[in-house]
């Protein structure tokens, strides 16, 4: 679909940021959203701007945020793509203009934050979601379908990992060892392992964390482990790295009955990074090759043949946004909420004080 239809019913979005998450991810899945228009991209960078442009002709550019405040009538979405450290003000500033508004992962950097930006939200009856598209990676979409049909038994060990080898550091705020940029691997890929973990296994009541500076020169955690025992029983193993050699399972799942392990990663990223876009007839969007499937079974290594292969469901990143569609139009709730954001950030801040602390550290659950 084009960004700018001409549907008169069509939700007006204003993206601020258009660096990897904004251009790769939010413009793109927008654009593709039925109910859903791209009308404003805030960027100061020229290089970004004409990017922009070339992308999406029709589409308004400004410099700063603040433009869209005092357009706040003519918009009926803010996402925010930016910085981290930026998140916080500036969903404050959407939601104080009666904009209803979604923010890339992490919402913020403590709960307490989180869980006011929450409150703000409510009080003014507006819609707060997080982008958390890893609920919508197939591996993770093909392992709550096994759950569900009781394919592993009662589920022991949930072993997940996003594992990458980057010897070298890349520069920018992700790396920066400034707490205020809100950078690490810990915000980044384990805002994703920590919300996968609590969307399966619901609440944690403890933590056990190891944080490494591994790389020459690098400035925050580039290798980290934790360890969650959930209230049910579950205990989740969680792998965040830039420095591994050689690559794990994305996940192993034990269970009473049998275990799934599975390679590899969701091709969406790469193939908006490739510049296909859902829908495109070029390409079944989010299918993974039968040789990548993952296995079920018990008793032997599905790298020697054991198991069974399990097809893996198609990755359905647009499902997010078709969901924030659906939301704004018939009042149900948003695919995710502030407040699981801010539960996540609860665990995430017990990982810092675990690793900073080297001890197991509680959480208390709400009853």
């Amino acid at each position: 679909m084009d960004a700018t239809h001409d549907s008169s019913t069509a939700v007006r979005v204003g993206l601020i940021g258009y660096g990897l998450a904004g251009s790769v991810f939010h413009a793109p899945l927008i654009a593709a959203t039925e109910g859903l228009t791209l009308d404003t991209i805030v960027t100061s960078s020229p290089e970004r701007q004409q990017q922009a442009r070339a992308e999406f002709p029709d589409v308004r550019l400004v410099d700063s945020a603040y433009e869209l405040w005092g357009r706040a009538d003519e918009l009926d979405l803010i996402v925010i793509a930016s910085p981290n450290r930026s998140h916080v003000p500036l969903a404050r500033a959407a939601l104080e203009a009666g904009l209803p508004t979604v923010v890339d992962k992490p919402l913020a950097a403590t709960a307490a934050e989180a869980e006011e930006l929450a409150a703000l939200a409510e009080s003014r009856g507006l819609l707060l979601s997080v982008f958390q598209n890893r609920r919508w990676d197939n591996d993770f979409r093909t392992l709550r379908k096994l759950l569900a049909e009781g394919a592993l038994g009662e589920v022991q060990r949930f072993e997940s990992r996003f594992e990458r080898w980057r010897p070298q550091l890349k520069g920018g705020w992700r790396e920066s060892g400034d707490p205020a940029e809100i950078g690490g691997l810990l915000y980044d890929l384990g805002s994703h392992l920590v919300d996968q973990a609590l969307t399966l296994f619901g609440p944690v009541e403890s933590v056990y964390a190891e944080a490494d500076v591994r790389r020459p020169e690098a400035r925050t955690d580039d290798d980290t482990f934790i360890a969650l025992t959930h209230t049910g029983g579950v205990r989740s193993h969680l792998w965040m790295s830039a420095t591994t050699a050689q690559l794990g399972p994305r996940f192993r799942v034990l269970g009473s009955e049998a275990g799934y392990v599975k390679y590899g990663l969701d091709p969406q990223e790469a193939a908006l990074r490739d510049g296909l876009r859902p829908g495109d007839p070029s390409a079944e969007w989010g299918a993974e090759p039968e040789g990548d499937w993952g296995r079920l079974g018990a008793g032997e290594s599905p790298l020697t043949g054991g198991g069974t292969p399990v097809p893996t469901l198609h990755g359905d990143y647009p499902a997010y946004y078709a969901g924030i569609a659906a939301a704004l139009r018939d009042g149900t709730p948003p695919p995710v909420t502030a407040t699981e954001a801010a539960a996540a950030l609860h665990v995430l801040e017990a990982v810092r004080l675990s690793a900073a602390e080297r001890r197991t550290v509680r959480i208390e659950v709400p009853v």
